[in-house]
């Protein structure tokens, strides 16, 4: 029996259940790990209230990221034994392969044997939004050298990851913040420029910055009623990678500057490069040499114990954090 962390009904952060459970040995491709730290995302509250593209089966599991030891490994699965130390790229279902809890049973081609350097706080927090940054700036977008990326929500840690990735690759990293007090910790982080939403025109600061040209990419999670700024914000042929829907508002499509400017809008999750091998292989070398040179490096908020995962999940939601929420156990 395992300490698990289940859900029995759509709701907010109080429907989570920490129960005793029986977790089966790993399956052909899978292993278990005895789970040390994991991260959580805003995906799991989106699948927790019934807001994700993928529906809950009741009691459901919940949980994409995690790192700890190998403890048995399935049939055919080579190249892990146990007592190995990995952490996991999300995988691409959340229903079957849940993180939460004192063990998780995932892919085996999934797991990665992090740097030795990496804490289990630190590991928890790389894959999720390491792989959503580097897919959407680099192999949807393609952003080079030299290119100007509006990344909005940019406190969140995909944001801060897409900050380091631009950095990585020579581009220019403008980060979107509601209120001024994020500004600072955001230019610390790397931002090259921060535009703070609420005391500034999005897009008319994003084309000062530009020099009046836009911004080849932006990368949003939020959608709604800023959409029309976003295109404002774009170039000539610039892209829109929208890779969430965090405002409850309706979304209007831009039409005029689509139409006008030859804009393209991608709606992007990080399944798009875990269910693509080469893709996924480029993100892995990608991220891990990061981490090895330093370029990328993980910003936790705050760590709780399992035991509070609801306290965890509530300040997740609070936005009040400028970086991962990693839960302990």
């Amino acid at each position: 029996m395992a300490r698990i962390v289940r859900i029995h009904e759509l709701g907010g952060p109080d429907v989570l259940r920490i129960e005793e459970v029986e977790v089966p040995p790993p399956g052909p491709g899978e292993i278990r790990i005895q789970v040390k730290a994991l991260g959580i995302n805003r995906a799991e509250s989106m699948f927790r209230t019934g807001r994700y593209p993928e529906a809950p089966v009741f009691p459901a599991r919940l949980g994409y990221e995690a790192a700890g030891l190998v403890e048995a490994v399935g049939p055919g699965v080579t190249g892990f034994a146990p007592g190995d130390a990995v952490s996991l790229v999300p995988p691409l279902s959340i229903t079957r392969w849940g993180t939460y809890g004192e063990v998780a049973t995932v892919p085996a081609e999934l797991a990665v044997k992090h740097p030795a350097t990496l804490s289990w706080v630190d590991a928890a927090a790389v894959w999720m939004q390491y792989v959503t940054a580097y897919g959407a700036l680099v192999e949807i977008a393609g952003l080079a050298k030299g290119d100007a990326v509006l990344i909005t929500a940019a406190s969140s840690s995909v944001g801060l990851a897409a900050i380091q990735v631009a950095n990585r690759i020579g581009a220019v990293p403008i980060a979107a913040t509601r209120g001024s007090t994020k500004a600072a910790a955001l230019r610390d982080a790397g931002a090259a420029h921060v535009i703070v939403t609420e005391e500034e025109d999005l897009a008319a600061r994003a084309l000062a910055i530009t020099g009046g040209a836009g911004v080849r990419l932006v990368f949003d999670p939020i959608a709604g009623p800023s959409f029309d700024a976003l295109a404002d914000a774009l170039a000539q042929g610039g892209i829109l990678v929208e890779y969430g829907a965090l405002s409850p508002e309706a979304t209007p499509f831009p039409l005029f500057p689509a139409l006008v400017k030859g804009l393209t809008f991608h709606g992007y999750q990080y399944k798009e490069i875990v269910s693509d091998p080469a893709r996924l292989d480029r993100a892995k070398r990608f991220i891990l040499e990061g981490l090895a040179d330093g370029s990328l490096k993980p910003i936790v908020a705050k760590t709780f114990p399992l035991d509070q995962i609801v306290e965890a999940t509530r300040y997740l939601e609070s936005n009040e954090q400028i970086g991962k929420v990693v839960v302990t156990v």
